[in-house]
């Protein structure tokens, strides 16, 4: 399992026209989920995205404080595209874990982070949609988490 994650100032998704979720300052979260990911990589992901320290604090140190320190929010895109290797100039994406389980898996990966933070600073988009996704990145500051299964390597 893997998220790109940037810091922003806001951030929305819009599905066919209608904007479906948006926040405020906090981090988007790009989501890609491996095939073999089980909930050990689900929770490795949960416990760093809440805890990652992106902000500064009180008194101007750098990298000190989390979302969740701060009271932010955090809005999650499914982006299977993040498993995706080459074949020539085409993208081939048979290492991202297929439709109803991954599915199922967003849907668990949410509910752990919702537990692990607050059901209402989590916002995410639709699963499999055609998502247009906006934000502005705050620094530019753009992260890249990974969780490594046994079997992947």
């Amino acid at each position: 399992m893997k998220a790109v994650v940037q810091r922003v100032l806001s951030g929305s998704v819009t599905v066919e026209g209608e904007v479906v979720s948006r926040i405020g300052k906090g981090m988007v979260a790009l989501v890609g989920i491996h095939k073999d990911d089980t909930k050990v990589e689900m929770d490795y992901i949960v416990r760093k995205l809440v805890s990652l320290r992106m902000w500064e604090d009180e008194s101007g140190r750098r990298w000190a404080k989390s979302a969740k320190d701060l009271g932010l929010e955090v809005l999650c895109v499914s982006q299977f595209t993040l498993y995706h290797v080459m074949k020539g100039n085409k993208p081939d994406f048979h290492l991202a874990m297929g439709g109803d389980q991954s599915k199922q898996f967003y849907l668990n990966f949410l509910e752990e982070i919702k537990k692990a933070y607050k059901e209402d600073k989590i916002k995410d988009g639709v699963f499999g949609a055609n998502m247009q996704v906006e934000l502005v990145n705050d620094g530019p500051v753009t992260l890249e988490l990974e969780a490594v299964n046994q079997k992947k390597q």
